[in-house]
């Protein structure tokens, strides 16, 4: 009684198709692939430091969360394995909210705020929600989820929420925000969008991030 048992199980693939077996001669020069592992909970967070080679950040997080929570963890799960954050590779998806004009900022803002909601409303995600103090909208957002009522979710979403989550920004000033935020802790960012948005914007912004 009060005792946790726990298991590690590894698995051997052993049988597999043609198609998805590279032949060796493939791999020449580029070494063992590195194992990336996904999480926003401090658990799965820990085990990505123990036995991974880097760890991909949920979209659903923040500048604090990151650094009070996600790297406290997978500097703890390093430290299990014996190593250090040395070489260990953080990716990062950041919400952005851009675009040309008041109009198209107005859609990127409610599309994302939905997007938003939608993460929110999932009970497993609510640490993230709780570090900023906002832990009881999860509640509302879960309930209004189970109703079908999505647009209504986004509109619990402030503009205190919104710009927390999201780069909320002229196409000119995401890179500088980004570098801001995450320049010292991300090795690798892609952008998520989830509006209707011109690709070639995007390419700008892509050049002021290696620019930076």
């Amino acid at each position: 009684m009060g005792e946790r048992l726990a298991a590690r199980v590894y698995d051997t693939h052993t049988l597999m198709t043609p198609f998805f077996t590279p032949d060796r001669a493939d791999l020449a020069g580029f070494g063992v692939p590195k194992v990336f592992l996904a999480g926003v909970g401090e658990l799965m967070t820990e085990v990505a430091g123990e036995v991974c080679d880097g760890f991909i950040c949920h979209g659903f997080t923040t500048e604090r969360y990151l650094r009070e929570i996600t790297l406290p963890a997978l500097t703890r799960g390093r430290a299990k394995a014996g190593k250090t954050m040395e070489g260990f590779e953080i990716i990062g998806p950041s919400f952005v909210v851009t675009g040309g004009n008041e109009a198209e900022m107005e859609a990127a803002a409610t599309g994302t705020r939905q997007q938003i909601a939608f993460y929110g409303s999932t009970p497993a995600y609510r640490g993230v929600l709780d570090i900023h103090g906002w832990g009881g909208i999860q509640d509302e957002l879960n309930t209004l989820s189970k109703q079908g009522r999505w647009a209504e979710m986004g509109q619990l979403i402030d503009d205190d929420i919104l710009n927390t989550f999201a780069v909320v920004s002229e196409p000119e000033g995401v890179a500088p925000e980004l570098h801001r935020r995450y320049g010292d802790v991300i090795q690798r960012i892609s952008f998520y969008a989830p509006y209707k948005t011109d690709p070639a914007r995007w390419s700008k912004v892509l050049a002021d991030l290696k620019a930076s």
